[in-house]
């Protein structure tokens, strides 16, 4: 049965707007969060307000998910997604804090694009003649963006491959959660998975974490973390929903747009408070990389069959 939306587009393109706005600027607040808390403590306060804002909300429209009629296959697929959620999550923020802001973005948009070539191998998809280019301009595009930042870098080169090497990892692993997420959609809405996984991966950052760094913060690091928390929350129960009234291949193109808003926002931080975050060095040929990055994205997301 195939998904039929609402065909109110402007409300579609005005949800996918503000997820890109919020998945745009994440890595600077979580840039500032990194300040005075470890990575580990970061995540788990992420997931834990998450979850419990979530439960809340779903237990009033009372649509929580009832655990004990899950199959053991289903709570397989849900521990799967969550240990690689919690893996991409950690990943990501350790390989932000050895890089920058931007750097981490653009590199994070192998994630859906290897979430696609998964659907190859696992759903048996096929991608069309303009899919194959996109992916092509996709690889381009890094490679030269790669080329020019390490030709360009002020800290130490091993550092910052090191430091995008987890990223790329974190991008393979989110990539094994949403093929994961994608079978539990047959038994599961979006959100309760959601709460199923935040809440699984909140125990799991439990006994990593050091909750009373959290209690220690001064206003600005304090609302930033709870400006990441919250960020997480709903930017994507808005890419959820922009999804009911808007072509899921339409919301994945201006979803691709996200490194382009964290380049503008680095760009502006930078200038008004240069201590807080420091300016991206990118050459013309680093910038043109990006662009061929999101460009070969968004022919991805539009070269879909219908």
């Amino acid at each position: 049965m195939t998904h039929n939306i609402s065909g109110r587009w402007r409300l579609g393109l005005a949800l996918s707007l503000l997820t890109v706005l919020l998945w745009g600027i994440l890595p600077l607040a979580l840039t500032v969060a990194l300040e005075t808390l470890d990575p580990f403590t970061v995540t788990w306060f992420r997931f834990f307000l998450s979850f419990i804002l979530l439960t809340i909300y779903l237990a009033i429209r009372g649509q929580l998910p009832r655990l004990k009629q899950l199959s053991s296959r289903s709570w397989l697929l849900l521990a799967i997604a969550s240990i690689f959620l919690a893996a991409n999550y950690i990943l990501f923020l350790q390989g932000l804090q050895l890089t920058s802001a931007a750097n981490a973005e653009v590199i994070i948009q192998l994630a859906p694009l290897l979430m696609g070539l998964g659907g190859l191998l696992v759903f048996k998809e096929r991608y069309t003649i303009l899919q194959w280019f996109g992916v092509s301009i996709l690889c381009a595009g890094l490679v030269l963006f790669f080329h020019e930042k390490l030709s360009n870098l002020v800290t130490d080169p091993k550092t910052y491959i090191f430091g995008s090497s987890l990223v790329i990892l974190g991008a393979f692993v989110w990539a094994i959660y949403a093929l994961a997420q994608k079978q539990l959609l047959q038994i599961l809405s979006s959100s309760q998975i959601m709460v199923i996984t935040y809440g699984l991966c909140t125990v799991i950052f439990s006994f990593m974490a050091q909750p009373k760094l959290v209690l220690k913060l001064d206003n600005l690091h304090w609302y930033t973390l709870i400006f990441c928390a919250l960020n997480t929350l709903i930017a994507y129960g808005s890419f959820a929903e922009s999804l009911v009234h808007w072509e899921a291949s339409r919301v994945g193109a201006v979803i691709a747009t996200a490194p382009i808003v964290t380049l503008i926002s680095v760009d502006f931080v930078s200038v008004i408070a240069p201590t807080i975050i420091a300016p991206e060095q990118l050459t013309v040929l680093g910038s043109v990389g990006a662009i061929m990055i999101v460009g070969g994205s968004i022919m991805v997301t539009l070269g879909k069959r219908r």
